[in-house]
């Protein structure tokens, strides 16, 4: 078997690593990053009642919709439902602490209708 190195042999190795790296690289980030929603995980139920009131203490009341851990702005979201139907994402430190809150609009603005 002839070993010499020619341009299209180097050419050929090159490329099929460059295609190797891209599709471990591609895997990766599907597998750890592609898809926020997939990453999102509710707050565990030993904190949950303590987020839940503060988040409702900073709306005047209303119904929780969904939480969530190590969001990108805080350690906690809590998103509430107001009777109006408008939806507020409440922001919480570690010690449950408000240090942000979001309008959303409504359930109808959100959904595109």
């Amino acid at each position: 078997m002839d070993m010499n190195l020619t341009p299209k042999r180097i050419a050929v190795v090159l490329g099929a690593t460059a295609v190797l790296t891209l599709g471990a690289v591609g895997g990766a980030y599907a597998l750890t990053g592609g898809d926020d929603d997939r990453r999102e995980q509710p707050i565990p139920a030993a904190d949950l009642e303590q987020a839940e009131q503060a988040a409702l203490e900073e709306t005047g009341g209303g119904t929780v919709t969904e939480t969530e851990v190590d969001d990108e702005e805080s350690k906690y979201e809590v998103e509430v439902s107001l009777e109006d139907g408008t939806q507020v994402d409440v922001q919480l430190d570690t010690d449950f602490q408000v240090v942000g809150t979001e309008d959303d609009g409504t359930d109808d603005e959100s959904d595109g209708e």
